[in-house]
């Protein structure tokens, strides 16, 4: 055979097999979830920072995100506000600018997140005789859309497509555990129990369309399981505002009853690939949580069990050299990425640089957040 020839195939396999490399590129992505700690304690003042362009607390979270680069990240304890001012602010005032060196990072869609927390309801929910408190919001909060959550990415978001369950009541859930006083009677009269969402903020899935097709970004932010009395409704709420997406993945038996916030019944299909992001404030190992709710996905056939349990669990080094799982300064694992199976994972972490490393300053103490930025990089499987 002549040397042309050989020349010609030769250049054919280069070009396959550099199309190959570029799609299987496109098909990583990095998923993120951070608890930015980016609320306020009054109403509207996060957008005074953020309009300024020069808060401390906000430059260290904007420069975390500069340095792990995700393409797709949750966002929570991101005060909401309806019109989506605060986060072009983030993006235009922070990510898109350097700091001390960090490179500027562009996010061209994004999307905050209605929630429940703050938003009063005519009720005395923690009972203590007084109403109208943050105890008797939706949510706890001292006013709404405080400790929200949103989404950043680079691929489009399918707002069309959007589920929410932020008006969801508790009481519908089959075997709801539902808090009780001593006496065995329900801890919320029955009013309350016709009025009572189980979302202490929101329950979010958004199609994000990466190379034609959909991937579900399930977002959530359940209560923490403290903060109540012997009743413990705020563990127990914990319980099923993490049993709610359980459930949603599980298929059609398991979420027949569910009903999103546009009269749509069921779950998502087991075929279709999700990524689960969040702060669930559930570790599977430690804390005051009530039947150590956060198996219920980390045990989930449907999640992909290297990334919730086994080899790509997100972790960090410890001065010594451990490796620890723990993504807060709580020393607990409380946030989550958790891909289903459709995906392989390719790499991990959690964004908490120790000294010597010149960003330490980013993690050390509380002055960004007390939590840290918790990445996946999966691929989609070929069918």
């Amino acid at each position: 055979m002549s040397k042309s020839f050989f020349t010609v195939i030769l250049l054919l396999f280069i070009l396959i097999t550099g199309c190959q490399s570029s799609h299987e590129q496109q098909e990583t992505l990095r998923v993120a979830t951070f608890n930015t700690a980016m609320y306020r304690d009054e109403h509207g003042v996060i957008k005074k920072d953020l309009q300024e362009g020069d808060d401390e607390q906000i430059k260290i979270v904007a420069r975390i995100i500069q340095q792990v680069r995700p393409d797709i990240l949750a966002l929570q304890e991101f005060d909401y506000d309806p019109r989506g001012d605060y986060l072009d602010l983030f993006r235009e005032n922070y990510l898109e600018n350097s700091w001390k060196g960090s490179q500027s990072i562009e996010y061209e869609y994004a999307m905050a997140f209605p929630s429940n927390t703050g938003l009063p309801t005519p009720f005395d929910l923690n009972n203590d005789g007084k109403k109208h408190s943050a105890d008797d919001a939706y949510g706890y909060g001292e006013y709404p859309g405080q400790y929200a959550f949103a989404i950043l990415s680079k691929y489009p978001l399918d707002s069309s497509a959007m589920r929410t369950f932020r008006k969801f009541l508790w009481k519908d859930m089959p075997e709801a555990a539902l808090p009780m006083k001593n006496d065995s009677t329900s801890y919320y009269n029955e009013k309350e129990l016709e009025a009572f969402r189980l979302s202490s903020k929101n329950h979010v899935d958004i199609p994000v369309k990466i190379n034609g097709r959909a991937v579900h970004i399930l977002i959530a932010h359940p209560t923490p399981p403290v903060f109540d009395g012997e009743e413990n409704r705020n563990g127990k709420r914990n319980h099923d505002e993490i049993r709610l997406f359980a459930d949603y993945i599980s298929g059609e038996k398991k979420a027949d009853y569910l009903y999103d916030d546009d009269g749509n019944d069921g779950g998502l299909d087991t075929s279709e690939p999700f990524v689960i992001l969040g702060d669930m404030n559930a570790d599977p190992e430690k804390g005051e949580t009530y039947r150590n709710p956060i198996m219920q996905l980390l045990e989930n056939p449907q999640v992909n069990q290297k990334a919730a349990s086994g080899k790509w669990v997100p972790s960090h080094r410890s001065k010594k050299g451990k490796e620890l799982h723990t993504t807060s300064v709580f020393d607990m694992r409380i946030d989550y990425v958790l891909p289903s199976d459709e995906f392989k994972v390719k790499d991990s972490g959690v964004f908490w640089p120790k000294e010597p490393d010149s960003l330490y300053r980013l993690t050390k103490e509380e002055k960004g957040s007390d939590h840290r930025m918790v990445w996946m990089d999966v691929q989609l499987k070929r069918p």
